[in-house]
Formats: C-alpha cells, sequence, structure tokens
C-alpha cells in the first residue's frame, strides 16, 4: 500500500519538483499539493495523507508556525519540514511540535524519499547537519550558523568575485552558488553582497585584534 503524501509550499515550480521526484517512487504517492495553511487544512481533512511535507516559509508565515495550527485543527498526519538552516528557537518549537522530519532542502532526493519511508514505519528523521549545535542558544558570531562551504563562499564575497568566477573555484553550477550566497545573506541578516564583504573583513579584524 503506497504512503498517501500531500505537499505544502507557496510556489507551484517548486511543489511540481518535489511530486516529479515522488511520483517515480512505487511505495509513494503524491495525492495532493496545498499553496497555504487553508488549502493544506482542507487536503488533510479530505484525503486523510499519511505524510504532509511543509516549507519552511508559507507566503509571510513561518511553517512551523502552520504545521502548529494544522495540529490543533486535528491534523493526525505526519510532517516532514523542508528547510536550509534552524534557528536554535525554531528547532525547539520543532521538538516541541514533535515533528516526525526534519529534512535539508539542499537534500538528495534519496534523502527525502529515505525520510519519508522511516516517518511511515513510525520513526522520525532528522538531518544531523539541522540538529548540530543547535540544542542550545548560542549567542554569539553569526558566522557560526554558516556552514563550511558558505563560509568559503563569504570569503570569496569579501574578494569581489562574481557568481560565475565563484563558481568556477568551486566547480559548481552559478545557480548554486546563487543559492550559496541567498544563504549566506539570511544567515547574516545582510541586504547584499558589499554589506557581506564588509561583515567579513570587521570579524577578520576583530579576531586579529582578540589574537
Amino acid at each position: 500500500m503506497s504512503i498517501g503524501v500531500i505537499v505544502v509550499d507557496p510556489y507551484q515550480l517548486v511543489r511540481r519538483g518535489i511530486t516529479s521526484i515522488l511520483s517515480g517512487v512505487d511505495s509513494i504517492q503524491v495525492v495532493g499539493e496545498a499553496s497555504d495553511r487553508k488549502e493544506a487544512q482542507a487536503l488533510i481533512q479530505s484525503l486523510n495523507p499519511e505524510i504532509c511535507i511543509m516549507n519552511n516559509r508559507i507566503n509571510q508565515q513561518s511553517g512551523l508556525d502552520v504545521i502548529g495550527k494544522l495540529k490543533l485543527a486535528g491534523a493526525s498526519c505526519s510532517f516532514v519540514y523542508l528547510t536550509s538552516f534552524m534557528q536554535p528557537s525554531e528547532l525547539k518549537q520543532a521538538l516541541e511540535l514533535q515533528v516526525e522530519g526534519l529534512v535539508l532542502k539542499e537534500a538528495l532526493p534519496e534523502e527525502l524519499i529515505h525520510a519519508i519511508r522511516m516517518i511511515s514505519r513510525g520513526r522520525k528523521y532528522y538531518d544531523v547537519e539541522l540538529l548540530e549545535s543547535r540544542l542550545t542558544d548560542k549567542p554569539t558570531d553569526k558566522s557560526t550558523n554558516l556552514t563550511p562551504k558558505e563560509s568559503e563562499v563569504l570569503q570569496m564575497l569579501s574578494e569581489g568575485l562574481s557568481n560565475r568566477e565563484i563558481a568556477a573555484r568551486l566547480f559548481v553550477t552559478e545557480y548554486t552558488v546563487k543559492k550559496h550566497v541567498s544563504q549566506v545573506l539570511a544567515k547574516l541578516d545582510l541586504p547584499d553582497r558589499t554589506k557581506a564583504a564588509l561583515f567579513y573583513h570587521q570579524q577578520n579584524r576583530s579576531q586579529s585584534i582578540g589574537g
């Protein structure tokens, strides 16, 4: 018997991408797609899916807040939360909500499929990268939130390199670099590349003085 799944994301292109990945798996069936909480709630009530895949942002709301509201409304399905990083407070909220799956957006399709299968067997799936160093609040240097690859991209931004030049150095596509840059700016709460470069130089100067 197939595992019934619904996909909740405000963007149709993203929903269709996830649906396309899962459609090739015999044991999984995407039974519906929703763009917001109301549509998701209607699908859960009418289709009774086993698993709901939830994006970390649903329009102007946190995906975790949406999960909380759906649970309050009586949703009995399991939830897979898709995100690129989590603040300690977000991880705490996810654990309090007993979210069954935490999966990186950068994960391989096989990882998402594996997570769905594990959860359907009554187990939880938490990506290790989302758990590492996030269990306690550490109000220190924001750059500690960056992955090694993002730190590398930040350093290259400080050199004034373009996305194409960074892509050539890292042997990845410009699209991948664009995603890394977006994550760096989001995690450091910075508006643009110039501010990111200034942040890098300020951090290095502070560390040099401190050392």
